[in-house]
């Protein structure tokens, strides 16, 4: 989100463009306006500030938070719920945006709250995965650490080097054309996330579903053989009870999901959105060696001007 324009600034702006009449077609000053900008600019300074907290966009960011946490509630047995409530929660993130052009209300507050919002809801996504496929634990472990340096360095380099009024969207072409494209065409922008967020939330009722990606936890035994449960024998989940003392043990939570819904639309979902969220975390990886360039480049020129200064106090 662009940095927004003070009242100030605008006022400024408009009393510029009444400052100068049309007298026969040429432009003349209009001197009884000459002092008008500082009479307004003086009304401006009484009037309240606004409640940056209150702006559209930012409820709607609030709006996600709520929608995110109650995802996170059903998250271990409520593959429905929660994925609707998830799901809402990421397509709120267009919303915002378009209500920040309407209303003029587009924030630094607002910006960050999205990149910060965003980075939390898929890092809790993908630590639910860490458990529910320990196997691939260190993968999804290893997308959470590059999600988030691949942003924070972005982020960093761009208040640092380009200014505290310059958006971690506006990447120039110069220096990588595909994070020019991603940041800049809402199109490119809106599916590359959405998809990414599909692929994983499509992994996420597999875990619910599939015997390709769970195996051991989808075969049932009669209950007569569950004496055997000592040597490893799988049991229905049916007498959780039991055996696990704890019911929200990770043992417990992972038997409660086996078989608790059809494979066939997860396995659509995660096999479409597959590549885009390989290119998502090409986008990453991009961002994030381009991030680091460009800090060090700017602590060469920093080091460098201070040569420059202790040569001349030298001298």
């Amino acid at each position: 989100m662009a940095g927004v324009t003070t009242r100030r600034q605008a006022a400024a702006a408009q009393q510029q463009e009444k400052d100068t009449t049309v007298v026969n077609g040429n432009a003349a000053p209009a001197k009884e306006q000459e002092n008008a900008p500082r009479d307004i600019l003086d009304n401006l300074d009484d009037e309240p500030a606004e409640n940056i907290f209150l702006f559209y966009p930012n409820l709607i960011g609030y709006a996600r938070i709520i929608l995110a946490i109650a995802s996170l509630y059903y998250m271990p047995i409520h593959p429905r719920t929660c994925t609707l409530l998830y799901s809402i929660s990421c397509l709120l993130d267009a919303l915002d945006g378009i209500a920040a052009r309407a209303y003029n209300q587009s924030t630094r507050f607002g910006a960050v709250l999205d990149m910060v919002t965003d980075r939390c809801t898929t890092s809790c996504l993908l630590t639910f995965l860490a458990s529910a496929f320990p196997r691939w634990a260190i993968v999804f472990q290893l997308l959470i650490s590059l999600d988030l340096a691949s942003h924070y360095m972005h982020m960093y380099a761009t208040l640092a080097l380009g200014g505290s009024n310059t958006s971690h969207k506006n990447v120039d072409k110069s220096r990588s054309y595909l994070l020019n494209l991603y940041y800049t065409n809402k199109n490119v922008l809106f599916i590359a996330c959405f998809l990414n967020e599909a692929f994983f939330v499509g992994l996420y009722l597999l875990s619910f579903s599939s015997p390709l990606l769970s195996p051991s936890l989808l075969e049932t035994v009669p209950p007569s053989t569950a004496a055997a449960i000592h040597q490893g024998a799988q049991v229905n989940s049916s007498i959780l009870s039991l055996i696990f003392a704890n019911p929200y043990s990770a043992g417990a939570l992972e038997m409660a999901r086996a078989n608790k819904m059809d494979s066939f639309w997860p396995w659509v979902i995660t096999g479409v959105s597959f590549p885009v969220m390989a290119f998502k975390q090409v986008v990453n990886v991009i961002q994030l060696v381009k991030a680091s360039r460009w800090l060090a480049e700017g602590d060469i020129e920093t080091r460098r001007e201070a040569r420059r200064i202790a040569k001349r106090r030298q001298e």
